[in-house]
């Protein structure tokens, strides 16, 4: 009886250890997916499968499920603070990037209006590579701008300073924030355009650099900074600067009576949805009993543009005689706002302005690229330093009306692709458009029908092409821009 005893034993202590090894593993194997380290899911569900990869559009930082106010002001600023992907340069194999056109709004400037009565905030608009933010090539920026003297000016531009340099910062100067952003761009677009695709050979003989800025310091600086993180240490002498006289680069082609028109009719239904908005009014009356003024002078002072920058750079916001500005007023300003971007969306009367205001920065747009695809390399890198009032037109133009309002240093981007073989429509050529480093192409009116209707995965240059020429005067009843400038619609 002694055996059979001893056999019990064992096998109940078998059946201990095994319950207590199984325990130790299933613990262990809890702890690797709580950390990540091995996938809770097949790996192969988490990628894109084929030919769909051209319809994702990458969402980097997760959006409120409704619009938030304060989350608004935070995209506004576009704090450089965190890594952004950027999906410029990212076509499929078999085709070859042949141009690339980048139009961008300047970075973080001082505000352009101050609240009557309150103290401007303290900002200092040198640069100093040991000041957040900063960048690892801010100081070695610095030191190119000193020789800036090699390159190709436009009068106006060359009289202009290449750096920000008050260290009390004047009205609508550049900060060192709004240098960053553009270095932190540049530097993305150097990733893919210079690593990957060799887009600017270096060396004597490499194809030139253009630059067209309005006649603002914060234009022209920010130009340079984003040229000097996609191309550090450029050759001046390969650069041209150029002067943009009108806001909306309309160049030759700003003779547009009807477009004052329809400017005006939006600046009209702009004026009655901020008349109407009871909390609005409140909210200005209040804000201007804190600081001592009349409601109607502190609306006309903008005070949205000067809380904004005390929002985007964390100070205070602003105090008066009885008071100071309160958080709550600035999120009622900002919510306004987020409304009268709603309203102008569902009127329309935007669109007619911005198709006017547009063409001739998309016509120029389109003839760069047709030279591109007849062989001239001379300038394959095109950038445009302007303003919101510039970018939000061409958004709206192109059919990204949804799209978030320009913030600072947002930049669009415009590539042209030729298939290296076979050739497709129009010759092979195909267009993307990218906004703020997302692939917005099959949302442009001129390619959603394409991407409902074709596997290629890049929109038509000829679709492009069409479009600039004549389809974006449909809504305008005409089939030319000289027509709708100068006759009035129905």
């Amino acid at each position: 009886m002694v055996l059979p005893t001893c056999r019990m034993k064992l096998a109940h202590s078998r059946f201990i250890l095994l319950l207590v090894l199984a325990a130790v593993l299933a613990i262990v194997s809890f702890s690797l997916q709580f950390l990540h380290l091995i996938p809770t899911a097949p790996v192969s569900e988490e990628r894109p499968q084929g030919k769909s990869r051209k319809r994702v559009i990458p969402v980097p930082h997760t959006e409120p499920p409704e619009p938030d106010p304060v989350y608004e002001a935070y995209a506004y600023c576009n704090i450089p603070n965190r890594s952004e992907q950027g999906w410029e340069g990212h076509g499929p194999a078999g085709y070859k990037l042949l141009s690339v056109q980048v139009m961008i709004r300047h970075g973080d400037r001082y505000p352009l209006y101050a609240i009557p009565k309150t103290k401007r905030p303290a900002i200092d608009c040198t640069l100093a590579p040991d000041r957040k933010p900063s960048h690892p090539k801010l100081g070695a920026f610095i030191r190119h701008m000193a020789r800036g003297g090699q390159g190709r000016w436009d009068a106006v531009l060359g009289a202009l300073p290449r750096l920000p340099n008050h260290s009390f910062c004047e009205i609508g100067e550049l900060t060192q924030t709004g240098v960053v952003q553009h270095l932190r761009n540049g530097e993305t677009l150097h990733s893919t355009y210079i690593e990957r695709h060799q887009l600017l050979p270096a060396g004597p003989s490499g194809a030139q650099l253009y630059l067209e800025s309005t006649g603002k310091s914060r234009t022209l600086q920010s130009g340079l900074a984003l040229l000097y993180g996609l191309l550090p240490d450029f050759d001046w002498a390969r650069l041209s600067v150029r002067h943009q006289w009108y806001t909306l680069f309309c160049g030759g082609g700003c003779d547009c009576p009807q477009r004052a028109r329809y400017l005006a009719e939006e600046q009209r239904r702009q004026y009655r949805l901020r008349a109407a908005d009871a909390l609005l009014e409140r909210t200005y009356a209040d804000m201007a009993r804190a600081v001592g003024v009349p409601t109607r002078q502190l609306r006309v002072a903008n005070p949205i543009d000067s809380l904004l920058c005390h929002f985007c750079h964390g100070l205070s916001f602003p105090c008066g005689a009885r008071g100071c500005v309160s958080r709550q007023q600035f999120l009622a300003l900002k919510r306004q706002q987020m409304e009268d971007e709603r309203d102008r969306l569902g009127r329309g009367l935007y669109l007619r302005y911005a198709l006017l205001a547009a063409h001739p920065f998309l016509n120029r747009t389109a003839a760069r690229m047709q030279r591109a695809a007849q062989g001239r390399r001379d300038e394959p890198f095109a950038l445009y330093s302007a303003h919101d009032v510039t970018v939000a037109p061409v958004l709206s133009a192109l059919g990204l009306a949804r799209a978030r309002a320009p913030r600072f240093a947002a930049r669009l981007v415009f590539e042209l692709w030729r298939e290296e073989e076979g050739g497709g429509p129009g010759g092979g050529l195909y267009v993307r458009v990218l906004y703020d480093g997302e692939d917005v192409t099959f949302h442009t009116s001129f390619c959603r029908a394409h991407d409902r209707a074709s596997a290629q995965p890049l929109c038509p240059f000829h679709n492009f092409l069409s479009f600039v020429q004549r389809d974006m005067f449909g809504p305008l009843n005409t089939t030319s821009y000289h027509d709708a400038c100068h006759r009035r619609t129905v």
